[in-house]
């Protein structure tokens, strides 16, 4: 028996709208996570900035923390595909560099979100985020299969344990030298990218 209607797979006006309205909220947040910080962000000043009444902001998300779980989310969201779209002829290496390079040129255009790492009402809205902590999962776990083919192939010390390799790859996404380089104007963005690139992947020792 054929069915008499095929469900149509088109998102409605009305959820179209909804999803529009998110995305200029999650924006918005963004760009005041990047540019104030957590602290000094409030839900008046988003709303404010969206164009819409506070009641309709806490309709899409209950709490600044909520927040900011979506916004990592995203942020998690976009690092994979950035992982996705890398070549399939890349070393590991290569693919760690690639997305430092793309944490760190993110970071300079002012939309990487910065969140205080100790405020224990932020870790728990992201930990109870699901789709937070799945994204994060997928990432590491890319990640330490990159560092060990990396560190097996004698491309990164094996002499650091994995971990230190870890943090230390996610710490260039909010690394402060790469602010005070552009406020120096010596450099470019690009030529600011690279220089860390560098430096996290080379160091700073001299070649013998």
């Amino acid at each position: 028996m054929l069915p008499t209607e095929i469900p149509s797979k088109k998102h409605s006006f009305k959820q179209q709208q909804l999803q529009f309205r998110e995305t200029a909220i999650l924006d918005t947040v963004n760009q005041l996570l990047s540019q104030k910080g957590f602290d000094l962000m409030t839900m008046d000043e988003v709303a404010a900035n969206v164009g819409i009444a506070k009641a309709s902001l806490y309709k899409h998300f209950a709490s600044k923390e909520a927040l900011a779980a979506a916004c990592m989310t995203r942020l998690l969201e976009r690092a994979l595909d950035t992982v996705h779209d890398l070549p399939d002829t890349n070393s590991a290496v290569e693919n760690l560099r690639a997305v430092v390079r793309w944490a760190v040129s993110t970071h300079l255009q002012g939309t990487m979100p910065l969140l205080p790492s100790t405020r224990s009402t932020i870790q728990s809205a992201l930990q109870n985020h699901a789709p937070y902590m799945q994204a994060l999962g997928k990432l590491i776990e890319q990640f330490a299969k990159w560092i060990h083919e990396a560190q097996s192939k004698g491309e990164l010390s094996v002499t650091l344990p994995s971990e230190v390799v870890l943090y230390t790859l996610f710490a260039r996404s909010c690394d402060p030298v790469a602010d005070f380089l552009k406020q120096g104007g010596a450099f470019t963005d690009h030529e600011i990218t690279e220089l860390i690139v560098e430096t996290t992947f080379q160091g700073m020792v001299g070649q013998a």
